[in-house]
This record gives C-alpha cells, sequence and structure tokens, in this order.
C-alpha cells in the first residue's frame, strides 16, 4: 500500500480499475464451483451410462436438473474470466479485442446450449 497515491488510496482501485473485479469475480466462482462440482459429480456419477428414458426421467426432476445447469453455468464463466485474463496478459493489439469478442461469444454459445439441452431433457 505504500506505494499507491493518496487518490488510488482513498478510490481503491488500481491503474487499469479493473483487476480487483476481475479478481473478486474469479473468487466467488472458485467457492461455488467447489461446492457445485462435488454435487455435480454425485448427482450425473448414478445416470452415467443408463439408457435414454432413465436419464430424461432423472433429469425431469428439478434438483439434479438445477445442479447441472448451475455447475455448468458457472464453470464456463469461470472459464471466460481465465480465458480473458490470460488474453489480455499475452494478445496485444486489435487481436486482443478480437480474441475476447469470440471467447465470450463462444462462452454464451455454449452456456445456452448447455441449459437447453437439459431443459429439453427435462420436458
Amino acid at each position: 500500500m505504500a506505494y499507491l497515491t493518496d487518490r488510488k488510496r482513498a478510490t481503491g482501485q488500481g491503474s487499469a480499475r479493473e483487476g480487483t473485479h476481475h479478481f473478486w469475480s474469479m473468487t466467488k466462482s472458485s467457492v461455488a464451483l467447489l461446492i457445485l462440482v462435488p454435487l455435480f459429480v454425485f448427482t450425473f456419477g448414478p445416470i452415467l451410462g443408463a439408457p435414454y428414458e432413465e436419464v430424461v426421467a432423472y433429469y425431469s426432476r428439478p434438483i439434479p436438473a438445477l445442479i447441472a445447469i448451475l455447475a455448468l453455468t458457472v464453470s464456463l464463466l469461470h472459464f471466460k474470466g481465465g480465458a480473458q485474463v490470460l488474453i489480455e496478459d499475452y494478445v496485444h493489439g486489435l487481436a486482443r479485442k478480437i480474441t475476447i469478442i469470440a471467447v465470450t461469444a463462444l462462452t454464451y454459445a455454449l452456456i445456452a446450449a448447455a441449459i437447453l439441452a437439459i431443459v429439453g431433457l427435462a420436458v
């Protein structure tokens, strides 16, 4: 803290004004994944290798479907945050902007596909 100016210390922001936001979003998603990944494994494990009719009946129940949707959504958003930090560190110029847009679009497309697939099984 000794290297910060009085103004930066008062506002609580670094030079880029976004580092704290990225850190906290990644920390929150990491904690959420600590809970969601074991839940997903324990709910997905019993149905692994079952016939299609049993899988549809299993994911028609709200708890397994909700756990699967939350686990996939949070993990993909965590991926997006990590990939964005990686791109910001190693890609420069216009390629940085294009790559971040592409990763963001891919992430949200995968989230939509995952939700549609699970809801399609549940309905």
